[in-house]
């Protein structure tokens, strides 16, 4: 059984198949039968989990097992308390309410590597970085909170999920490592 750590690239698919000529997991990673354990979408950077052994894949994905995340997310305007409040109490998204999380600034992080292409820079908006970590994932849900609070997002790294993180398994994009598959949580 093999369990794989990849530091997805921006603007990567998280599919092996090719879609309309975009970089995909296949431009990256080649070992048969293997498949991405939950997603990030295109736009999003950071730590993924891919695995060949579909029951620890369903552990690893499915809502009852959620392994905790850990985004930092650079945001257009200043993360005033009061906002970050709000990020971290239930949130009403519309089609779900948001679980209570953990978001917190951050100093801009001094480790991280340049984005291809650059996010937009405006003279006239502050821009803040916030660490938020969740025990769900809905789709987009990172941008659609920090949107909802006022705060748009501009650039979103996944750093950790469940006991891997960036920090503990440096990995810079497009690299992947290969990692115990006993490592990952057991939770009832």
């Amino acid at each position: 059984m093999s369990l794989i750590l990849f530091n997805k690239p921006f603007q990567v698919l998280c599919q092996f198949s090719a879609e309309d000529g975009r970089a995909s997991l296949a431009d990256y990673i080649d070992i048969p039968n293997i498949y991405p354990a939950g997603r990030l979408d295109a736009d999003s950077e950071g730590l993924m989990l891919l695995t060949d052994d579909g029951k620890l894949q369903h552990r690893i994905a499915h809502p009852d097992q959620k392994e905790a995340k850990t985004y930092i997310v650079q945001v257009e305007s200043v993360a005033e308390p009061a906002l970050l409040a709000r990020l971290q109490a239930p949130l009403d998204l519309g089609d779900f309410i948001t679980k209570p999380c953990r978001a917190v600034r951050i100093a801009e992080p001094g480790w991280l590597w340049p984005r291809n292409p650059p996010i937009r820079q405006r003279q006239d908006k502050p821009t803040s970085w916030i660490a938020i970590t969740l025990e769900e994932g809905k789709n987009r849900q990172v941008r659609r909170m920090t949107a909802a609070v006022g705060l748009p997002t501009l650039r979103l790294v996944r750093m950790s999920i469940g006991p891997f993180s960036l920090s503990s398994h440096p990995l810079m994009p497009g690299e992947w490592m290969e990692v115990p598959a006993e490592a990952v949580g057991t939770r009832k």
